[in-house]
């Protein structure tokens, strides 16, 4: 649980984000901000990417293409710190980027070693942090194409979602993201669970 001191940082972290969307860099903000969520910076793109298609609706599913890119490249630098660097890097990861842990990991192993499309796919589209998935699957030597397979249709399924709803709705889309977005997709996630367990047991 993030205590007082972490809340405000991240509020702050927050509202330095959404005042790239008045920059006039901000489209390689957004990729720039979608590359290094896949690795450790906690903030999502998905609120730079609905302020900056808002403000251009009809650009709004190529930003959602930009975000793709940007996060499946992100994605791709951690797998490789996971495959090379993570004996190196895993106390830093552990103590300052939120969501890692060594108890976390352990369990991470025995999931990647029984469904690992399924688990890059599932930390993909849900609010699951993408993160601890694209090292992981570094670490536990997950195959890269599978990696790289279920990150890009995770991925870009997410943000296209959004970029849609933006070029459809418009302003409407706002509240709709920011209250429900993240409940569907894990609700969805929750969905495809529960069918690979159903699997499972039929086997």
């Amino acid at each position: 649980m993030l205590n007082l001191g972490q809340w405000f940082g991240l509020r702050r972290l927050y509202e330095w984000v959404l005042s790239w969307g008045h920059s006039r860099h901000a489209r390689k903000m957004l990729f720039l901000l979608a590359f290094t969520e896949a690795i450790f910076f906690p903030i999502p793109p998905d609120i730079l990417l609905l302020t900056l298609g808002l403000a251009i609706p009809r650009r709004a599913v190529c930003m959602a293409l930009l975000t793709t890119a940007g996060s499946v490249a992100g994605g791709l630098l951690g797998y490789a710190v996971g495959v090379w660097c993570w004996p190196l890097v895993a106390d830093f990861f552990y103590h300052y980027v939120p969501g890692f842990s060594p108890a976390g990991f352990a369990q991470l192993q025995q999931l990647f070693l029984r469904y690992d499309f399924w688990v890059v796919f599932l930390a993909g589209f849900t609010p699951l942090p993408y993160k601890i998935f694209t090292i992981g699957a570094g670490v536990f030597q997950i195959p890269l194409g599978i990696f790289l397979l279920a990150s890009l249709i995770s991925r870009g399924l997410r943000f296209l979602l959004i970029g849609l709803f933006i070029y459809r709705f418009g302003e409407q889309t706002r509240d709709f993201t920011l209250r429900y977005f993240n409940k569907l997709t894990f609700a969805a996630g929750l969905v495809l669970v529960a069918g690979l367990c159903v699997a499972q047991l039929w086997r």
